[in-house]
Formats: C-alpha cells, structure tokens, sequence
C-alpha cells in the first residue's frame, strides 16, 4: 500500500480510530494485523519471510540472555539469517553477473551461474537493518530481550515506518508499545500536519520533478546541456521530496497514535560541508552504519590510515545497501573520498553560503552517478555534460512548461520552509503559525495545491526498492 494512495488515506483513518477505542491491552494486536495487511497489500507471499526473520530473531535474543555463555553464537547466527535473507533476495543475481563475467574474461570453461528472476521484498533493506538493531542492543546489554513474542514482531512490522524507515533502536520504540496513549489533539494536530507536508514533498515536489528527470536521464546522450544541467538540478529535490516526505508521512502518522519516531531528515541542503551533510541526509541509516560497523572498527581511535580506510568501507557498504549495482558502489565510494579529504585539508573558514553551493554541487554531481541506471549510463550523462561539444538547446526537448514552472514553485516552497526553520523560528512558518486562523489557512490551502498541481499517478517512493 503507497503512503500517496487513496487506499492509504481510509487505511490510516479507520486504523487511528479504531486504535482509539480498542482496550490498551489489545492495541498491540490491532496495530500488528494493521500493519501485516498493509505490508501484504503489496506483495502478500513475503510475509513469510518476514516472520521468519522475526521468529529467528525472537528466539536468538532470548537464547543470548538465558545462555550467556554462547551469547556471540546466537548473535552471529541472527546476523547470518538477516544477511543471507538480504544477499538472497538482493544480491544473488549481481554476484552472479559478476561471477559470470569473469569467468568470460578468463575464458574458464566453467558452467555459468544461473540468475534467479525473483522480486525483491519491498523494504527489505530497512527491517533487516532494524531487526539487527535489536539483537546488537540484546548482545551488548543495552537492551533486555523481549518475552512478549507480538510486541516484537510489532517492533519490526509498525506500518508507518515497516517499508523505508526510519530504522529505529529497540530502547527507542519498544516501550512505546506498552504505553497508553491517550487523545492528544495537540499531537494528533502535529501529526497531520507533518503528514501534510510529506504529501506536498512527494506528490508536488518529487512527483512532479520526475517526469522531467525521468524524460532526461532515459536518454541522457540526446539531450542539450540545459537540459542535462536542469535534470542534474531537480534529481537532489526528487530525492530529498520523494524520501524526506515518506518520513515525514511516517513520522505524522505515528505521532497521531502518540508514537515518536526519530527524525531522518534535518535540512540536508543548508549542510556547509559533506561531513556535515550526512548528519542532515537519512540520519537513522547514517548513524546505524556509525554505531555498528565505523565505531567496532575503530573508528578514529586507531590512527589516520585506519580512520580513511573505515570511512571508505562504510560509504562502499552504504553505496551498496542502496541497490545490487556498481554504480551506488561506486557513488558510496565518492561520498566517502570527498568526506577523506574534507577531514585530510580542513577546508578553511568560508561564507556560510559558499559552503552551502558547495555541498550541494558536489553531492547533485555525485547523484548522477545513483541517479543512472548502470555505472555507465552516469558516466556518459557527466561527460556529455562537460563536453563542449554539446549544444547548450535543442529545440523541442520538453514541450511541457507548465509542469516546470510547477516543479520551481515546488522547489522555492520547501527551500523557504527549510531556511526558515534553519535560522529563524518554526513558529514563522504558516503551518505552526501563533495564530489560529493562519494556521487553518495555511492548511486548507496546501490541501488545495495538493489537490490542484500534485502528481496522483501511483508513483511508487523510491527508497521502496532499497
């Protein structure tokens, strides 16, 4: 079930009623049938997997506290499950080409592996992240191992963030299961308007930039050098739209049961450094990746040359994560060089601004790359770009005006709202404005130009197919 669906909308409605008037005691049951119907809706059969996993998992936490002395056995052997679950279903086919292609360029008269044509489980990459979390926390005492076998299954399948996140700490949202969360109309006001802002990212903004984005980069060697400078300048605002708005839906509805999830974008493109800018850019993946891979290796602690080659490792491994092909490999290991030499040359004291321009040009060039669909495709699109050999406009290229000035207003709409909470006050903003009556104002009229300008053509999010 897509968040920018009219299924969703009754969906969320009947589910925050009913959550209301079930006994809190049962809550838990509600909210993990609510959830397994909103994750079947999708793709029904990969339930079981899911299950699976959360059973594995279940019973692995549980053994590590009774059997501490084989703890590390059971942690390993959760770990396991999760990654070949994750290397089955996402990886097998890319280890396969490659296989493949070596095999070719060495001429073995080999037998060559088979691909396995199967779907990816939707979201898999998220609840594997958060279910290793979980058994980590258990592992390392942070955590006690939950008995109660229906709250940890809700753990991992809450619906609002089941699909892409955010990736949440078992201390952060297992308890909240077993709170009675009575009607806050002041939370369930924070939660719808956040869900609308999400709404207005993704089906106006994100959606919308797309259909220029997708027309360019289909055929990034046709097109003029405008064309290619103003797809490569609208993909980072469909990205930050199309994920950040997801959240933000995920987020608003949560808090209208009286739930808190963690904040997973924080005004990305006002970042004056990369460093800086994956502090700010799918925060919870980020720090999952520092708490559980970059501080066990050693993070900075072990020397300069230790410190570059853990950096590096993680932004491959995130480059990964995102998707079974060599150019997000590729544009983790871009990230991770340009964050090596920020640290090695300490770029010294600039504008605010200049830092601003210069985050977002490097990180927009480097989307080229996670933008294309193969390595090669994002190469050609950056040198066609840089080529002088190509024309600045082509006659006829886009033919739709109306939907670009659109994207603009888009673009202009989220970039004030993020400037004014980054240096001013979040009560300057219409939506929180002190005053009630532009408040109401204001969302009545995002209701409208949502309904008006957005894009309702079932587009799937993109961070699904992660």
């Amino acid at each position: 079930m897509l968040f920018n669906s009219f299924g969703f909308l009754i969906f969320f409605v009947v589910v925050t009623l009913l959550y209301y008037v079930t006994n809190a005691a049962w809550r838990w049951l509600l909210l993990l049938l609510a959830s397994c119907y909103f994750y079947m809706s999708l793709i029904p059969a990969y339930i079981l997997v899911l299950f699976s996993i959360i059973i594995i998992d279940y019973a692995a936490a549980i053994c590590m506290e009774k059997m501490a002395d084989k703890k590390k056995f059971f942690l390993l052997l959760s770990i396991m499950v999760n990654l070949t679950v994750l290397a089955v279903f996402k990886y097998y086919n890319f280890f396969a080409e490659n296989v493949n292609a070596l095999l070719g360029a060495w001429q073995l008269k080999v037998a060559p592996l088979p691909f396995w044509y199967i779907i990816l489980p939707i979201g898999l990459s998220f609840h594997t992240f958060q279910a290793m979390s979980y058994t980590i926390e258990v592992y390392r005492g942070n955590y006690r191992a939950e008995k109660h076998f229906g709250i940890y299954a809700l753990y991992v399948m809450f619906y609002p963030q089941l699909v892409a996140g955010p990736i949440e700490r078992p201390a952060q949202l297992l308890p909240q299961f077993y709170k009675k969360h009575a009607v806050d109309y002041d939370l369930i006001a924070q939660g719808l308007k956040m869900m609308l802002w999400g709404f207005f990212m993704k089906v106006v903004m994100a959606d919308r930039l797309a259909i220029f984005v997708d027309y360019v980069f289909a055929r990034a060697e046709w097109h003029s050098r405008s064309a290619l400078l103003l797809a490569g300048f609208f993909y980072p605002f469909q990205v930050y739209g199309d994920f950040a708005g997801y959240s933000l839906i995920a987020i608003g509805a949560a808090k209208t049961m009286g739930f808190t999830l963690n904040e997973n974008f924080r005004r990305p493109y006002l970042s004056a450094s990369l460093t800086h800018f994956w502090t700010r850019w799918h925060i919870t993946l980020y720090s999952w990746f520092r708490d559980y891979v970059y501080i066990p290796l050693g993070g900075n602690r072990k020397g300069k040359f230790r410190q570059v080659f853990n950096i590096l490792l993680v932004f491959a491994l995130s480059g990964l994560w995102h998707g079974a092909q060599w150019n997000f490999v590729v544009f983790g290991l871009l990230q991770g060089c340009i964050i090596v030499l920020e640290l090695v040359f300490k770029r010294p004291p600039a504008a605010k601004i200049a830092g601003i321009l210069y985050t977002f040009v490097v990180f927009s060039v480097c989307l080229i790359i996670f933008r294309s669909t193969t390595l090669k495709g994002g190469i050609v699109f950056i040198r066609r770009l840089f080529s002088p050999a190509t024309p600045w406009l082509l006659s006829g290229e886009f033919e739709e005006r109306a939907s670009l000035l659109y994207s603009f207003f888009a673009i202009g709409c989220v970039l004030a709202a993020d400037i004014i909470n980054e240096f001013f006050s979040k009560n300057d903003l219409l939506l929180y404005h002190r005053k009630t009556w532009i408040r109401l104002s204001a969302c009545i009229a995002l209701v409208l130009i949502i309904l008006l300008i957005g894009v309702f053509d079932g587009a799937q999010f993109i961070y699904f197919q992660f």
